[in-house]
Formats: C-alpha cells, structure tokens, sequence
C-alpha cells in the first residue's frame, strides 16, 4: 500500500489518504495539500487559471503529467521529490463556503461534500479527467471507490 500524506491544516483528511494509498502504485511516498479558501478567493483562482471569472468548488493544480493510472517511481521525477524521498503530488484549493451549499442541495452532510471535493481533486492530481465522456466513467468510478471505502456513499 502507498503511503500518501494529505496536508491540511483545518481538516483531517487521513481517512482519505488512506483510501487512496490503496489505489495508487508508488515506489515512493506520495504528498499533496489541501487548502480551504472563500468564495472571493476561489473566483480570484478560477478566473486567473482557467480564465472562467465565477467562484467553483474546487480547483487542483497538478506537479505531474501523464501519470493516470501509471506507476509512479520516484526516479521518473527527480525535481519533485523532496529530501526525504516523497514525490509531491499538487495542491487542491476548496471553497467552503460553495461546499457547504452544496452538501445542502444535495441533501447530504458537509463531511460527505468535503471529502468528495477533496477525493475529486486528489483524482485531478494523480492524472484522472472528466472533460470527455470517455474519461468521466473512469474518474467517477475511482471516486466512489474511495468513498465507498470511507463509508461516504451517496446513500
């Protein structure tokens, strides 16, 4: 099992990270971060990185590429592993304020938005899309995996 540390200061996302550690084959210990933001900041992020000026719920900003479903080896990425070997994933930005919305019209709790948002950046991070019908099954399947593993199922 890879071990993968999940960086955040106002949550404990170690149940994720655990989730994941299951689905992802590393020769290395992985890390990413999670940072909780506001509506204005989200905004600020979206429309400074995807050009699209309204606030979202989620934002990832990937270290690697073209590594979905890849084995990930430490010496394939010399400049992102750190001094003590932990190949460093990305970042994911998520707005707390839009979470909380939509755990509301969603009907479910706001642990459940939280670890879904967190659960479809970390997706965004290890290669995974939604862009193409082709590639949406793919990464909807691997987030309900994990937070079925988690016992946050939709139900």
């Amino acid at each position: 099992m890879t071990k993968l540390d999940i960086y955040c200061e106002e949550y404990d996302f170690s149940a994720l990270a655990q989730a994941f550690g299951g689905e992802v084959a590393a020769d290395c210990p992985l890390a990413l971060e999670i940072i909780f933001t506001d509506k204005q900041e989200i905004r600020r992020l979206n429309n400074e990185f995807r050009k699209n000026d309204k606030a979202t719920d989620v934002l990832s900003f990937p270290t690697l590429d073209g590594i979905c479903g890849k084995e990930l080896k430490a010496k394939d990425f010399p400049f992102d592993v750190d001094g003590d070997g932990v190949l460093f994933l990305g970042s994911i930005a998520i707005c707390t304020e839009v979470a909380k919305e939509q755990a509301e019209e969603y009907g479910h709790p706001y642990e459940r938005e939280l670890n879904y948002l967190a659960a479809h950046g970390v997706c965004h991070l290890l290669g995974y899309d939604h862009m193409t019908e082709e590639d949406k099954p793919v990464m909807r399947a691997m987030e309900e995996k994990v937070l079925a593993k988690m016992h946050l199922t939709r139900d």
